[in-house]
C-alpha cells in the first residue's frame, strides 16, 4: 500500500528537506520500516531501544490516534495519510 508520510520539521533533516514523503506498507510498522530504508536515521527518532513508539510521538493514519488503534499494526490502507507529531510541552 503506498501512504503519503507528513514529516514534523524536526525530522525533515532525514528527508531532504521534504514536508511529505510516499512510503509503502500494509501496516505503520512496514510504513516506517519503509520510511527508515529510504531515510536512514528516521526510525530511531521515531520507535524507541525496543522498536515502540517512543512515547512523546503521536502518530495518525488519517484522522486516527495509532494509541488507540493497534499502534504498529494499525493499518495503512492505499491512499492513506501518516502524520508524525512530536509532542510539545510548555507552560
Amino acid at each position: 500500500m503506498s501512504v503519503n508520510v507528513r514529516i514534523p520539521t524536526i525530522l525533515r533533516t532525514y528527508t531532504g528537506g521534504q514536508a511529505e514523503v510516499p512510503a509503502e506498507g500494509a501496516t505503520l510498522a512496514e510504513v516506517i520500516a519503509d520510511l527508515e530504508k529510504n531515510h536512514t536515521g528516521i526510525a530511531a527518532r521515531v520507535l524507541d531501544d525496543q522498536g515502540r513508539l517512543r512515547r512523546f510521538v503521536n502518530v495518525y493514519v488519517n484522522d486516527d490516534d495509532v494509541r488507540f488503534e493497534q499502534g504498529l499494526g494499525t493499518a495503512t490502507p492505499d491512499g492513506a495519510g501518516v502524520s508524525i507529531i512530536p509532542a510539545v510541552a510548555g507552560g
